[in-house]
């Protein structure tokens, strides 16, 4: 299998990457940005891609949000999680008093920021493609490196050995439990069995700009007792106020409160876009409320079955 991912080598993605399949049994294929991944799969150049969908600092991802939105429909079939911190790494011979510009992944940057405000109050960033995009760049400058525009780099700590670079301080995120999530995204085809473990994600449109249309809409999954793990609203983009929402909702599409809940959106709202149910990273079941099992609900249809054909009333 061919696996496109953020890179180059020694990123969160390819950690992510390493707990799907190793490089010994998958073709990984680095590219620049979020976006060519997935179109990397699109186009049939690779067959999954590795990508990064939330965190626990910043939230939703926004560039996977928005690239799995639209466009030919893709699918994720698992998700990973993977710890993150950073290093602050920098050419040999650099000491962290030089620092003035530092080159990092606007993720990494917010992470840190309350390190860098305390240790390198006014340092400039320059924002990097990748987490290890600018240790390559440091790698390959060599003596040139100050040629590069900048001094030091936020680089996860593997980096700084894979490239040869200069740890001027390590563990510098702010968060220390900070944790990424990452999903396999592949083609549609055969949903994964339920696990009784899941996740489902949807994009959903409101019918409407009034009043009580996202009441209207979180309703079909609380009348059922399925939770929402993650909620967030994008822009359409075709005019001022439209928004879409992604969604990870707990529970599988096979599990009959999950499948209501959807039969309900699709009657209410004008785009619901299935992106897949899949079992869970952390394996946790939901909680299933009374009367929404998926036998209660097995039970009412065939009840009211009875009372159509006059068997009970």
């Amino acid at each position: 299998m061919r696996y496109a991912y953020l890179g180059p080598a020694g990123t969160f993605t390819e950690a992510a990457l390493r707990q799907v399949a190793s490089p010994q049994d998958a073709e990984y294929l680095p590219q620049v940005d979020v976006a060519s991944a997935i179109d990397a799969v699109r186009e049939g150049a690779a067959d999954f891609a590795v990508v990064a969908i939330e965190s626990t600092v910043e939230g939703g991802v926004t560039a996977t949000l928005d690239a799995l939105a639209t466009g030919t429909p893709l699918v994720v079939v698992r998700e990973v999680l993977v710890p993150v911190q950073f290093a602050l790494a920098a050419p040999h011979g650099t000491a962290l008093a030089d620092v003035r510009r530092i080159s990092a992944h606007p993720h990494a940057w917010v992470q840190c920021r309350r390190w860098l405000a305390h240790h390198l109050p006014g340092v400039v960033h320059v924002p990097a493609t990748s987490n290890t995009a600018p240790a390559a760049l440091i790698a390959q400058a060599g003596e040139r490196s100050a040629e590069l525009g900048f001094d030091a780099a936020l680089v996860p700590p593997p980096a700084v050995e894979t490239y040869g670079l200069h740890a001027l301080a390590r563990d510098v995120a702010d968060n220390p439990s900070a944790v990424t999530r990452f999903v396999v995204v592949g083609h549609p085809g055969d949903v994964p069995a339920p696990t009784g473990a899941d996740k489902t994600t949807l994009v959903v449109h409101l019918p409407d700009n009034e009043a009580g249309a996202l009441l209207e809409m979180l309703e079909q999954f609380a009348a059922r007792g399925v939770n929402l793990s993650r909620i967030e609203s994008r822009p359409i983009g075709d005019a001022l106020g439209r928004y879409s929402f992604s969604i990870d909702a707990e529970g599988h599409v096979a599990d009959e409160r999950v499948a209501e809940a959807l039969m309900g959106l699709h009657r209410r709202c004008p785009l619901v876009r299935f992106l897949g149910s899949y079992p869970r990273a952390d394996a946790l079941e939901p909680t299933v409320h009374v009367g929404t099992a998926d036998t209660d609900f097995v039970a009412a249809r065939a009840w009211v079955a009875d009372v159509r054909a006059g068997r009970t009333t």
